[in-house]
């Protein structure tokens, strides 16, 4: 385990470390997040606690066969480092490299701080700081260190394992079971038969990859998921940066490609029975003659109540018809010595089983929270802008979007962070606290989506309102006015806290501006 933070980050006297900010997790998100710190509020001390012993989250944990970006590089890329790949659906080994780059290029990966997992954060109004706790991973060593800033970018995935449903008979089966995420450097799959349980992203990732590498393969789903077949080539973007400088190319395609996604979004909502018969015409040209669409790849729910999943270059449908891969739609009656015996009495052989079956959910990688000594439920705090809790003062979320590249969001949401920062740096004030001025009875849940991951996991985390700024919109472009646009000073943040006891003191008017 390397520790690549610079030694003069540290007190030398054994002192108490105070940083200005400090971001959790060097992900996708918190690379991000410190480029943003570093650039645009290069007065602030800052670290990124990381608990695993490696830079890049999701995309260095997650190594099963076939792994890859399911939203478009241009979007899914830093706006302030537009991507330059050939592939606008790139594999997780060329995006890990990229998010390693990033971190080198501006030197954020020297203030990264490995084998550190945060188990608390306590607030305290009166010294306006948390104190933070962080469990050594190596060591077991626990950390003490304060902040005036708390930036968790753990996204709202479990690293340690995924969901796996209570499977009958699972003691009985004589073959390999694998969770995706603990996938075997080793395995061998060639002439094994392979059935993938799941029908989302990873498991239409997984067939095609597992039938590429020699096996049989057989997705087994209790019921279909849209998914649609995308060129990992975009020739307008190829074009594009072959004729532009990438000042210009890069945030040319990085909007191009949000207005696709969020027209294609709106207009799942608004016309779904369009959408489906659109979607329905490319499996029927993808897929073999007669092949039974209404049972494999036909949902009972509308285009992205669930998100939708991309099939790249159409590699599943090409494994369908080469007959290297098929797809049950059935329920798991129970394993068996040889592998599982289906609802319907049908029997499925398996040398190797893999669990597809989804993710667990845990927010804030599951660290306790306490404001002035009160423990924070997240489930009982609704989100303002989607980035900050009602009533914790001083600490953001990174949360991506559900129907779009999350670095879009998580972009606006580090460039907030440091507009906040600035703003208070130059009023005086220690604190911000999101403070609705009604109850916000009516709430709804923060990921709006109707996926099994996040229905099991929705007592576990935040909510939304009903109305900005406590609403999560999913758009893009309306969270671009929100966010990029508008002032920081608002009718529901409170500034507070002055440096000094001879400063003012900030209240809230009725114009929700900021008053001596």
């Amino acid at each position: 385990m390397t520790d690549t933070t610079q030694a003069d980050d540290r007190p030398a006297d054994g002192a108490v470390e105070h940083l200005d900010v400090l971001i959790v997790g060097a992900g996708l998100s918190g690379i991000g997040a410190a480029h943003y710190v570093a650039t645009r509020c290069r007065w602030a001390t800052y670290a990124i606690f990381e608990a695993r012993d490696s830079i890049g989250g999701t995309w260095d944990l997650f190594r099963y066969p076939g792994i890859r970006s399911d939203s478009d590089m241009f979007t899914f890329s830093y706006s302030f480092r537009p991507w330059q790949g050939a592939k606008a659906i790139a594999d997780g080994d060329t995006i890990l490299q990229y998010l390693k780059d990033t971190a080198a290029e501006d030197g954020t990966d020297r203030h990264i701080r490995f084998g550190h997992r945060i188990v608390r954060a306590e607030w305290s109004t009166d010294d306006a700081r948390w104190t933070v706790t962080a469990e050594r991973t190596d060591t077991g060593e626990q950390v003490v260190l304060t902040c005036s800033f708390l930036f968790s970018c753990t996204g709202y995935y479990r690293y340690d394992r995924g969901y796996v449903p209570d499977f009958d008979g699972l003691d009985d089966y004589a073959g390999e079971f694998i969770q995706p995420q603990l996938w075997p450097e080793d395995l061998d799959v060639a002439g094994k038969r392979v059935v993938v349980i799941g029908s989302g992203a990873t498991a239409v990732t997984l067939v095609p990859s597992l039938a590429r590498l020699g096996a049989r393969v057989t997705m087994l789903q209790r019921s279909p998921t849209y998914v649609v077949a995308l060129p990992n080539r975009n020739p307008i973007a190829d074009l594009a940066r072959k004729v532009l400088p990438v000042s210009i190319s890069g945030p040319m395609l990085r909007w191009m490609m949000v207005t696709g996604t969020v027209g294609m979004y709106q207009l799942s909502r608004r016309r779904p029975e369009l959408v489906k018969k659109v979607l329905r015409r490319r499996l029927e040209r993808q897929l073999p003659a007669g092949y039974d669409i209404d049972t494999h790849f036909t949902p009972s729910y509308d285009p992205w109540d669930q998100r939708l999943c991309v099939v790249s270059n159409g590699d599943m449908f090409a494994a369908i018809a080469e007959g290297t891969a098929e797809v049950v739609t059935d329920h798991v009656d129970r394993f068996t010595l040889t592998g599982i015996r289906l609802r319907s009495g049908a029997e499925l052989d398996a040398d190797i089983v893999v669990a597809a079956t989804g993710l667990d959910l845990l927010f804030m990688g599951g660290m306790d929270v306490i404001v002035d000594g009160d423990k924070v439920d997240p489930a009982d705090r609704v989100t303002y802008k989607g980035m900050m809790l009602e009533g914790v003062p001083n600490a953001a979320l990174a949360v991506g979007y559900t129907n779009a590249s999350w670095t879009l969001r998580s972009d606006l949401i580090s460039d907030y962070v440091c507009r906040l920062l600035e703003h208070m740096r130059r009023s005086g004030m220690r604190q911000c606290t999101p403070t609705p001025d009604d109850d916000l009875t009516e709430r709804a849940p923060l990921l709006g989506l109707s996926s099994g991951y996040i229905t099991r996991t929705v007592d576990r985390f935040p909510k939304q309102g009903t109305r900005a700024p406590w609403k999560v919109a999913q758009n893009y472009f309306y969270d671009y006015r929100q966010m990029r646009r508008s002032d920081v000073v608002d009718a529901e943040m409170v500034f507070s806290n002055p440096r000094s006891a001879s400063a003012p003191v900030a209240a809230r008017s009725a114009a929700g501006e900021i008053d001596a």
